[in-house]
Formats: C-alpha cells, structure tokens, sequence
C-alpha cells in the first residue's frame, strides 16, 4: 500500500519544468512544492500554542 501511495506522489519536477508552456510556469511548481510543508508547519504551531495556553489556564 505505501509503495503506491509514493509511486502516485512521485513528481518529477524537472520534466514538468522542461514541459512547461513559459518561464512563469517554474514559480507556481515551486510554490506549489512548498506550500504543503508551510502549511503544515503553521498546523503544527497553531496546535502547539493553542495546547501550550490551555495547559497554561488550568
């Protein structure tokens, strides 16, 4: 099961840049490569402070 969940999230970010209909293209891959692990790193602090102040008022 993991090994096709990884072939299915396998990108191959350097033939879609080849690909790619204009120079533009190459900044929304970028963003688009990194904007799942911020918003889990906000997930992450947003938990983590919202458990840190209710940890703090009991």
């Amino acid at each position: 099961m993991n090994s096709l969940i990884t072939l299915l999230q396998e990108v191959n970010i350097d033939k879609k840049l080849e690909e790619a209909p204009d120079s533009n293209y190459g900044i929304g891959v970028f963003i688009g490569t990194l904007l799942p692990f911020v918003v889990l790193v906000i997930l992450a602090y947003v938990i983590y402070r919202y458990n840190k102040n209710r940890y703090k008022d009991e």
